[in-house]
């Protein structure tokens, strides 16, 4: 692990490569799982707040879900998640024509009418975040529905950290980047 301010960065985030390929995967991230996608506090704050702006990009059951039991739950770790459908879609997804799952948040944010882009926790993925006494660890998270994101990285070689540039800079700002970036390009300089 390498320590960038309050973080510790796992090197898989150089070793490792991946672009998400929707085409092949649909967007599964959203349906597998053991449950919905972490949120804080303060997203659960904001997407509550901007849910009419949101609703127009929901399917109806989702709706229906979200009015009957809200969008969020606590998780078995008291965090906060989103709700799923019995059938394992988180609430926030909705089918296109083609089978192809997108997040109704991103949807509202990218047509300019919402503030939130999408939970950090999706924003992310796949590096997750978690707490470590003073520090929030970032690790890749392999998981077996991304085989064709890895491949697709490898194909076009680009490292974890560069695919997830602006999520990066989204969560820990330009000047932490900045540093991952000269890190990364050092580190694998050592590995040749």
């Amino acid at each position: 692990m390498i320590i960038i301010g309050n973080t510790l960065v796992s090197e898989d985030l150089f070793d490792q490569e991946f672009i998400c390929n929707l085409s092949a995967c649909k967007g599964s991230c959203c349906v597998e799982g053991d449950s919905g996608a972490p949120v804080t506090e303060d997203e659960k704050s904001i997407i509550e707040q901007e849910f009419d702006k949101i609703k127009p990009y929901l399917a109806e059951p989702s709706l229906l879900d979200i009015e009957k039991r809200t969008g969020f739950e606590m998780d078995e770790d008291g965090e906060w998640v989103t709700t799923c459908l019995p059938t394992g879609e988180c609430n926030f997804v909705k089918k296109d024509e083609n089978g192809l799952l997108s997040c109704g948040i991103e949807k509202s944010f990218l047509a300019g009418e919402s503030k939130i882009r999408k939970p950090i926790s999706c924003y992310l993925y796949p590096i997750r975040v978690i707490k470590v006494g003073d520090y929030e660890a970032l690790n890749y998270h392999r998981w077996d529905i991304c085989k064709a994101a890895c491949t697709l990285g490898k194909q076009e070689k680009v490292a974890v950290y560069k695919f997830l540039k602006e999520p990066l800079i989204s969560k820990f700002g330009q000047e932490w980047y900045a540093e991952l970036e000269e890190i990364a390009i050092a580190y694998k300089a050592e590995q040749k």
